[in-house]
């Protein structure tokens, strides 16, 4: 299946998680922050929430400084 991650076409298997595109991506222990289809996902689902063909991902990455 393909998503849109950040503007750019990914090649997920069927049923994929959000925690198998953060693999995917090597972001698996990155401090990051998802949005699916204009949606925040918290991180407590990303085991769970699984990805259709043509979903919409946003990653956002936390950035700390001051």
């Amino acid at each position: 299946m393909q998503i849109l991650v950040n503007g750019d076409t990914v090649e997920l298997q069927e049923g994929a998680t959000l925690v198998d595109l953060l693999q995917h991506l090597s972001l698996q222990d990155a401090k990051v922050a998802i949005e699916l289809n204009q949606a925040i996902v918290p991180r407590s689902e990303h085991v769970q929430r699984r990805l259709t063909d043509q979903d919409h991902v946003e990653i956002v990455h936390a950035i700390g400084g001051g």
